[in-house]
């Protein structure tokens, strides 16, 4: 079948499109910057476009001769994400039906029990549901609870707090009982929904082989990765906003995606019926511990395919560095620094592309990791995102507080900051050939204030500057050297 996916730069849908690719079915990637989807493996199997699902008008090209469609788009993360989830499932709504699609298929998450207040995350999940049910289009909806894999937002904070708190007072809801699936399994049932019959039009509950608390999630965790027993102590005293904060500080995932994730934790997320599975033939679902055992095998041979933080950040919708030599009549400072080294380009080059991660920043260990806190207590992402492979990067990809703006191999890495900033910032590194056994590392860090707010902040960093970058670059120069 000819097939659209939505959300291809995202956790779910960058798994999607290449098994997709392999199950036979031609597959076209809607993203709103096709830049992001150039270096990925599968890059040359699937048909790019890019468009906007904010943007109605430029959707027509995008679903034209598309049989199934699909909608792994959420803004999760965004101070108005059901705002743009609503607007967006209504574009892609009305543009899969005139196209003449035969079958929408939109992943989303469980329902509460009845008599359940819904947390905002769990609303939008059902609004947009509601939303491409009412298409006119034979739409499958399938709701997933906690999903377990490799790089997933669900399973890093189950990674996280269960390795680093050995004893926890918790908060109650690590008491509600959850059906959590395996990655492999939801993308399994999202394969197969494409070939479900015309008169298939309705919602599904999906799960895995287990029912467990959260707390009893934890626990097994602790078995499968080899640790010793934890200590979970629930209390009242911990609100879902507490929690929030504390699962901020403990894991990687932000405050901004914590907070939805934990208030959709309140609620019990069972499965109440199995009928995908009757209607798709196939094996089991995975049980917790091999669906863990599974994801941590990804994590420790460095094969996570995507990330959570693969989706776009909080300034994804950034422009890029700008090139106006006068910076469009706008204030910039600037910090450019350079060094000769006593190595060819291609060994500087393994060096900067190893940057960041548990590789670190090649200088000054201590001010990375206070800057880093400073930005999680101010809800931000904090250097604790790492990199997806240790050697190396993608256009897009996360890398602690940074967003892969550019890659030129060999040549240059350019980085945009997702820190909490006043303005917005870059940092560039390359790698210059000199002669047949030397190169030149060039460095530049570029911040464009963003009213006085900014011009502060760049004068009370400025003296940490000149101790950071320069030892940034000496430290990479002779990295190389080695």
């Amino acid at each position: 079948m000819h097939c659209l996916v939505t959300g291809a730069t995202g956790y779910i849908g960058g798994r999607l499109a290449p098994r997709l690719v392999e199950a036979g079915h031609r597959v076209r990637c809607l993203s709103r910057d096709a830049g992001r989807l150039r270096d990925v493996p599968w890059a040359g199997q699937v048909e790019i476009v890019e468009a906007d699902l904010s943007d109605p008008a430029g959707l027509p090209p995008a679903f034209e001769g598309v049989e199934v469609a699909y909608f792994l788009m959420h803004s999760l993360g965004q101070k108005d994400f059901e705002h743009r989830d609503r607007e967006a499932a209504a574009n892609f709504a009305t543009a899969a039906r005139a196209a003449g699609v035969r079958r929408i298929i939109y992943l989303g998450g469980p329902e509460p029990p009845p008599g359940d207040r819904p947390s905002p995350h769990l609303r939008s999940r059902a609004e947009v549901a509601r939303i491409l049910l009412a298409s006119g289009v034979p739409t499958a909806v399938l709701r997933a609870p906690v999903i377990i894999g490799s790089g997933s937002a669900s399973f890093e904070m189950l990674r996280y707090l269960t390795e680093r708190l050995p004893a926890m007072v918790t908060p109650r809801w690590v008491c509600n009982r959850i059906q959590p699936i395996a990655v492999r399994d939801v993308l399994r049932y999202l394969i197969d929904a494409a070939g479900l019959p015309p008169e298939v039009h309705r919602g599904f509950d999906i799960g895995g082989a287990d029912v467990l608390t959260y707390a009893e999630m934890m626990r097994r965790y602790a078995v499968v990765a080899g640790l010793p027993r934890r200590f979970i102590l629930p209390t009242r005293v911990l609100s879902p906003w507490l929690s929030a904060h504390w699962v901020g500080l403990v894991t990687p995932v932000p405050n901004a995606i914590a907070r939805p994730l934990v208030a959709s934790l309140v609620h019990e997320a069972v499965a109440r019926e199995n009928d995908l599975a009757g209607l798709l033939p196939g094996p089991p679902p995975l049980g917790f511990d091999e669906a863990v055992r599974l994801a941590l095998g990804r994590i420790r041979t460095a094969e996570v395919e995507t990330r959570w933080s693969s989706a776009c950040g909080r300034d994804a919708a950034a422009e890029p560095l700008p090139s106006d030599p006068d910076w469009s009549g706008g204030s910039v400072y600037t910090d450019e620094r350079s060094r000769p080294v006593s190595a060819p380009a291609d060994r500087l080059w393994r060096v900067i592309e190893g940057v960041g991660g548990d590789n670190g920043w090649y200088s000054f260990p201590l001010a990375w990791s206070v800057r880093g806190w400073v930005d999680r207590l101010a809800g931000g992402v904090g250097l604790r995102r790492g990199r997806r492979d240790r050697h190396h990067l993608r256009v897009g990809e996360a890398l602690d507080w940074w967003r892969v703006e550019e890659i030129v191999p060999g040549e240059l890495l350019r980085l945009r900051a997702e820190m909490r900033v006043p303005g917005r910032a870059w940092l560039e590194m390359r790698a210059e050939p000199a002669g047949p056994d030397g190169s030149v590392y060039r460095q530049r860090a570029v911040f464009l204030p963003r009213g006085l707010a900014g011009h502060l902040y760049w004068a009370t960093i400025w003296p940490f500057h000149g101790i950071v970058f320069s030892g940034m670059a000496r430290n990479i120069a002779r990295g190389a050297a080695r």
